[in-house]
């Protein structure tokens, strides 16, 4: 068997994603079809480029070379891709470009509605990842401009060296989803030790999600049971009162299930804006924190939590 780009890329998502099944998820192919081709690879080589061990896999001393060499290679090609297609989707109009990359967030509709206006004549493409370091690397390889990323308290992302960081809020508060019928969901505050018999819902391929969630757990003492996936997944899950599940401050409000803050704050993670070297993101950062600023306001309990930290991000204008 001839290796091909596709194959240095499962290879490359098996590494980030530490697990057959979410490399398989986010690769778009089942768990069986990523083994049998992983295992081809292996035999192409002659030797195992992962262990596979009970909590993932993890690379060998050869995946390890493997991986270093087909990084650039991939990524490489994804960027010829990105700029072939970008070329020609401006039509020959020489126009400015503006690729802009995100993890999930409730902000992104206003952000993109705020910079089609702020900077009219500009192609401006999106692209949303489950994972921060994905869109990282993406921004380091000249495929996006910027991205705008969430970093889960204690569990700080590798930035590439060169790329510019400008923190939007250094400690945004996760708040908990609930059914609209679970007793908690009637107090203005919810503690941890009130979702103890809970089953819990997180999505393990967002970066640091179920680290940063499993920590907070086990400081408070807590062990509950634990389901794994996305978060589309988990909203209709909690409406029907099956798990509780971790929410941005921003989401709601909604008639059919309750947003809580957690009591203390334990569970939180930092919003960055990175760029490359060279782009201008005076309008860029600027819209960003537009867009963030109304969508905290549209949540009013995220508002008041804004108000008494005192952020600058609670003005109105």
């Amino acid at each position: 068997m001839e290796l091909e780009v596709r194959h240095l890329r499962a290879l490359c998502a098996i590494a980030d994603t530490g697990s057959l099944h979410r490399a398989a998820r986010r690769l778009g192919v089942s768990q069986p079809s990523l083994t049998t081709q992983l295992r081809r690879i292996e035999n192409t080589l002659g030797a195992e480029l992962f262990r596979r061990e009970r909590t993932g896999c993890r690379p060998t001393l050869l995946g390890r070379s493997v991986l270093s060499r087909a990084r650039p290679l991939v990524d490489g090609m994804s960027a010829l891709v990105s700029e072939a297609l970008a070329e020609a989707g401006a039509g020959g109009q020489g126009g400015p470009l503006l690729r802009i990359g995100a993890t999930a967030s409730r902000v992104i509709g206003g952000w993109l509605r705020g910079l089609r206006a702020g900077l009219p004549g500009t192609d401006i493409s999106l692209r949303v990842d489950v994972s921060a370091h994905a869109l990282l690397r993406s921004v380091e390889a000249g495929r996006l401009d910027v991205a705008f990323v969430h970093e889960v308290e204690g569990f700080p992302l590798a930035v590439p060296d060169g790329l510019r960081q400008h923190v939007l809020l250094d400690r945004e508060p996760q708040f908990i989803s609930l059914s609209l019928d679970h007793p908690a969901a009637s107090c203005p505050v919810v503690d941890l030790k009130d979702l103890a018999t809970d089953r819990w819902m997180v999505d393990p391929t967002v970066d640091g999600e179920w680290d940063g969630v499993r920590k907070v757990l086990a400081a408070a003492g807590l062990d509950p049971p634990v389901l794994h996936g996305d978060y589309l997944t988990a909203a209709s899950l909690v409406v029907l009162g099956e798990v509780v599940a971790p929410c941005q401050p921003t989401s709601g409000p909604r008639e059919d299930m309750a947003i809580r803050p957690l009591r203390d704050d334990p569970l939180a993670v930092r919003l960055l804006l990175v760029s490359r070297p060279g782009t201008e993101t005076a309008v860029v950062y600027g819209e960003l924190e537009t867009a963030y600023r109304e969508a905290a306001r549209a949540a009013a309990s995220y508002h008041q939590w804004l108000v008494r930290h005192r952020s600058p991000l609670a003005r109105t204008s």
